[in-house]
Parts: C-alpha cells; structure tokens; sequence
C-alpha cells in the first residue's frame, strides 16, 4: 500500500476544510434559523439518500440526544429511517415521493427541511423541498459545490467547496456538526 497516496489524500481533504472557512456565514445563517424553529416549538427534519441518509441520521440524533451539552432533547427527525414509511410509499407513489409524503404527514408551518445531497439535483430531495415551501417550512440545502437544482429550490443553500463525493460529505458532516454546537449553545448554553 501507497503511504505517499494516503498522505496526498489527507493533504487534499485538510485543504478541501481550509476552503470550508468561507462557508462560515452561511453555516451560521443554518444554525440561526434552525435555533429559531426550535425556541417556537417546530421542529428540523433532515433527509437525503445513501450516505447522505446516514448523515440525516447522524445530525438527528446530534439534536434529540446531545452533541456536548448536557441539556433537553431538541426536536428532530430523520425522514431516512422508517423502513415501512420508505418501502409503502416507494411502492404506492414512487421513490421520488418518499420524503415528500413524509413532509406532508410531519412537517409544520415554521419547521426546517434540511435536504443533503452531494449533487444537488437528488428528486426525492427536491420534491420534498416543493411540498414544504406549500407549507411554510424553510429548506436548507447541503450540497457540493454549484449546488445543482437545489441550490435554487431551497431557501438557503451551503454548497460546500469540493467536487468528489467524499469530500463532499465530510464537509457536511463537518458543517451539520458546527450547526449542531451552534444551535446547542444559543439555546441551552
């Protein structure tokens, strides 16, 4: 095995995070939005597919649980994780529908949709984002850079700096934990 490919991996990814730095407003914007639903008693809901569902999850958990503080649970959901919802609405209406149902059944007026997706363009993510706009839930869009179709579908976009895949998710899950502390310290810090 190649350390000298290992090290240029790291070197790439460390400079890859450098460039995060400029995503600072808008990682902050994230954080004051999602602070405010959850001081008015709405909820965050994250969606996305493969390891961005995984991420979905992971943020989710940050909230209900805890990230660092010791403080109450925060009202999140992972719209990625209900086998039977997934599987009885991809069969009825279709895989592009499975998180817009859910937003139909479980979102509110002032809650948040945060949609991960490394390209930007994932249906499913972008028909959920146009159920909650009919609603009144703000979206938020975690993307690679460009932010594809959801870049304009959603109310705010992070459209992290990197182009590969991986990258482009340890930057998310790099920019849902600083929104996670963020959220953590301006309510319960």
């Amino acid at each position: 095995m190649d350390t000298e490919w290992i090290s240029q991996e790291i070197i790439s990814a460390a400079d890859g995070m450098r460039r995060l730095a400029d995503c600072a407003p808008v990682i902050r914007e994230i954080a004051e939005t999602c602070a405010a639903a959850l001081r008015n008693g709405r909820k965050v809901m994250f969606c996305g597919n493969g390891g961005s569902a995984a991420d979905s999850q992971h943020l989710a958990a940050e909230l209900v649980g805890r990230y660092k503080l010791e403080r109450p649970a925060m009202r999140s959901i992972a719209l990625t994780t209900d086998t039977s919802i997934l599987t009885a609405v991809g069969n009825d209406y279709g895989y592009d529908d499975i998180f817009r149902r859910q937003v139909e059944g479980l979102g509110e007026a002032g809650d948040v949709l945060v949609g991960l997706s490394t390209s930007g363009n994932s249906r499913n993510v972008l028909r959920a984002f146009e159920q909650a706009a009919q609603m009144g839930i703000t979206t938020v869009a975690l993307t690679g850079a460009g932010g594809g179709a959801m870049k304009d579908a959603a109310s705010i976009c992070l459209a992290v700096p990197a182009t590969a895949t991986n990258h482009i998710q340890e930057m998310h899950i790099t920019c849902g934990h600083l929104i996670c502390e963020l959220v953590e310290k301006d309510l319960h810090g």
